[in-house]
């Protein structure tokens, strides 16, 4: 680690080694051509040495002797054969100069002085060295045998003739031992001279050889060094280089499949891009918008806006978007929810958007968010749901014990708008303050304090609450009502509920937070199901608004559901909310400006998948047709036209009311997580005019039906008491008569659903024609 306290210094520039392969080569060439002229030189020299022995010895005449054949092995130097035979030459040359001595008959030199010559012929070569020199002798064999053939020609002489020889003898010996010493100094010489060349020779290549060495050796090295710093490269660092190299991959492979790029025009804007989903984070509590298009908006740069619409606009509104991301084909916008606050976008819907020619321009549909369930605080259960007996409940009998002995497991209270809302003069019942997104909301205290006994009452027996909340004339606060509905209708009793500004968005919003804040388990009791307004597709009657086309009719309730549903939904995250349909199925059959249910129900349906599908229930009506017939399993002739086994049928009575069953299971209807959607019968009834044995046995008929398809929750009767006002339209549907007292439909109200059901039902049996209840019940 360096020492970062001390001053910084210029860092000197390492020169870095680089190995010359075509130098290395050129040196090896250098060194090869002086070798060559070193060989040449000493070539030169020996053909003057041997210039000089022939000269010595030119008027003799020489034998050849035998010359030794000297094997190399095939690891030993070209030069060092050379140098061999050069030396083996010459000693040949004096040893056939030593046989020609001994041969030869030569006069007796005159006071040694042919010794003395030769000898001082022989020291004047250079100094010797008797290493490695091959000396020839000359073998005492030779000497005798011309001894011998001296005496053969001479015969045997007189003592002279021997004196005299012996004197020849001892100067040829005198002459072959100056030959041999002679023999010796010129083989030394020669011996010295050739291994000194040699050992220069030797030493010049290995210098050679060592620089060349030396050379690969860096070579190698360096090569060595190169690989390690590319695997360092390769290696070192890898998941941030390997995720540059990906992304710079990534970012080639994106520019060469680069989407097409599209013009957009006001025909292609609004399908040019789709939301796909629209959820609050529940890790980052943020709302995350994902969209994708086929392709990449040209507009006058490069990025995608995403805007925020309140529930009540239907444009951009101005230039003051959210957030902009770089364009993609797949993109998901991350933006705050700001819960509970002014700036709240829980009742918001989303738009991406482009800026074209100066002005941002929509490039997709709106989309809610779905999942308000998400950030819920309250999750109470529903309980016990194995029967499913209803009643829509008399709030005079609460303090008794009826609801208990009739085993009710489902209960439905309404709740009008002008009883709870505005504050209250009683001290008693103080007006209840409720501040949300910001803003304070008074509800009347009193009113309050009813629903808190009613709820709380039906909670502890274990009974499943639905509330139905009415849009009613509420005094002084018509901002929830629709702009179009509030000229009135002599004929209604509530008006559509208004979605179509801020003050009537915002007011709806705080009253669904309120009522799930209220009655989700804190205290006063526990609501589950949740019904907006009552059968709306009776326009005139229950959900008054001016006439206008089912698309446009459905739009203006659609806004309102939506608000109620994400106020009630994202307090208690197990709460259902409903749309309200009565029988009348395929057609209005009451008015000529009504709309029949299944229309309402497509056109609810997809607008509400249009813009972000949610988990909606329905809340039908099957009164039997006409409401005054009080048998449900007989049909007039009239009747049996309009209530028929078609998808299509007019009417959707307990007879064929899995005609409605089977529609909610195709594909288009289900949740967006494949599941069929909840269904209750909320308000379904049989008058006892005609007679309370026929009343009994159609709701028992009708029971068994409920019972046996497993795609309805719960059927509400209503009521449980006469209501005086619809006796007198021949509407007497209660279980007890006006007065409180029971009627027969009672004992087989309560043993419906028990092991004792057949002892109190199948007296019924022949009133309506059959012989068993295996005849009526369909599984479903």
């Amino acid at each position: 680690m360096q020492n970062t306290d001390r001053a910084a210094e210029p860092k000197k520039k390492k020169k870095k080694r680089t190995i010359d392969k075509a130098k290395v080569a050129e040196n090896k060439k250098k060194a090869k051509a002086k070798k060559a002229r070193m060989k040449e030189r000493r070539r030169k020299e020996k053909e003057r040495e041997k210039s000089g022995k022939s000269e010595l010895l030119k008027s003799k005449k020489v034998k050849r002797a035998d010359i030794t054949i000297i094997e190399l092995g095939e690891d030993q130097d070209e030069e060092l054969l050379e140098a061999e035979f050069e030396q083996l030459e010459i000693v040949n040359v004096l040893e056939e100069a030593e046989a020609e001595a001994v041969t030869m008959d030569v006069s007796e030199p005159e006071s040694g002085a042919d010794e003395t010559s030769i000898s001082e012929k022989a020291a004047d070569k250079s100094p010797i060295s008797e290493k490695n020199v091959n000396e020839t002798s000359i073998p005492e064999k030779n000497v005798g045998e011309s001894k011998e053939a001296k005496k053969e020609k001479t015969g045997k002489n007189s003592k002279n003739s021997r004196k005299r020889d012996s004197r020849k003898l001892r100067r040829k010996a005198g002459i072959c031992a100056a030959c041999v010493v002679a023999l010796a100094l010129v083989g030394t010489g020669v011996t010295f001279g050739v291994r000194r060349n040699f050992e220069e020779l030797a030493m010049q290549s290995a210098v050679v050889e060592a620089m060349v060495h030396t050379e690969a050796v860096e070579l190698a090295a360096y090569s060595k060094v190169q690989h390690q710093k590319e695997s360092l490269r390769k290696n070192a660092g890898k998941s941030t280089s390997k995720a540059l190299v990906d992304a710079a991959r990534y970012m080639l492979d994106g520019v060469k499949n680069r989407p097409r790029p599209v013009e957009i025009t006001e025909e292609n804007a609004l399908d040019f891009a789709t939301i796909e989903s629209c959820l609050i984070n529940t890790e980052t509590g943020k709302v995350d918008v994902k969209m994708s298009a086929e392709g990449l908006a040209i507009s006058d740069d490069g990025y995608y806006y995403l805007f925020e619409e309140k529930t009540y606009e239907t444009e951009l509104p101005g230039e003051e978007y959210i957030i902009e991301e770089p364009k993609d084909v797949d993109l998901t916008f991350s933006v705050n929810l700001n819960y509970n606050s002014a700036g709240s976008r829980l009742f918001s819907k989303f738009v991406v958007a482009i800026k074209k020619d100066g002005k941002f321009m929509a490039v997709s549909r709106p989309r809610y968010i779905t999942n308000p369930e998400a950030i819920a605080k309250y999750r109470p259960s529903f309980g016990n749901t194995r029967s499913k007996k209803g009643l829509l409940v008399d709030p005079n009998k609460l303090r008794g014990t009826e609801l208990d002995d009739l085993g009710v497991k489902h209960a439905a209270y309404n709740i009008p708008m002008s009883k709870i809302l505005g504050e209250t003069t009683m001290a008693v019942y103080p007006t209840i303050y409720y501040t949300y997104n910001g803003k304070t909301y008074a509800f009347n205290g009193q009113a309050i304090s009813e629903y808190d006994f009613v709820f709380s009452t039906l909670s502890s027996k274990g009974i499943t609450t639905t509330a139905i909340i009415l849009n009613d004339m509420a005094p002084g606060h018509t901002q929830l009502i629709h702009p179009k509905a509030r000229s009135g209708n002599k004929r209604s009793l509530y008006y559509a509920f208004n979605g179509t500004d801020e003050a009537g968005t915002e007011y709806m919003a705080a009253i669904g937070s309120f009522l799930a804040n209220r009655y989700s388990g804190t205290g006063h009791g526990t609501v589950m199901n949740w019904v907006i307004s009552n059968e709306i597709n009776a326009r005139s009657e229950w959900n008054y608004i001016e006439y206008m086309d089912t698309e446009s009719y459905v739009e203006e309730f659609a806004k309102p559901f939506r608000v109620f549903y994400n106020a009630i939904v994202s307090v208690n995250g197990n709460a259902r909310v409903y749309i309200s349909l009565d029988q009348q199925w395929g057609k209005s059959l009451y008015s000529s400006n009504g709309y029949g249910s299944k229309e309402i129900l497509d056109e609810f349906n997809k607008n509400i998948k249009a813009c972000g599908n949610i988990d909606w229930g329905l809340a039908q009506h099957p009164y039997n047709y006409p409401l005054t017939s009080a048998k449900a399993w007989s049909l007039s002739s009239k009747a049996a036209s309009y209530v028929t086994e078609s998808e299509n049928t007019p009417v959707l009575t307990i007879k064929n009311i899995h005609v409605l069953t089977n529609y909610l299971q195709k594909p288009e209807m289900l949740t967006e997580d494949g599941e069929v959607r909840h269904l209750i019968l909320s308000e379904m009834g049989y008058t006892s005019t005609a007679g309370q044995e026929l009343q009994s046995a159609s709701f028992a008929y009708a029971y068994k039906i409920i019972e046996a398809n497993q795609y309805i929750d719960s059927v509400l009767l209503s009521r449980q008491t006469d209501a005086s006002v619809e006796v007198q339209q021949g509407l007497a549907l209660g279980i007890n008569g006006p007065d409180g007292s029971p009627k027969s439909l009672y004992t087989v109200y309560k043993y419906i659903d028990t092991p004792e059901c057949a002892q109190y039902t199948d007296y019924l049996l022949p009133v309506i024609g059959i012989s068993s209840w295996n005849e009526v019940i369909r599984q479903r």
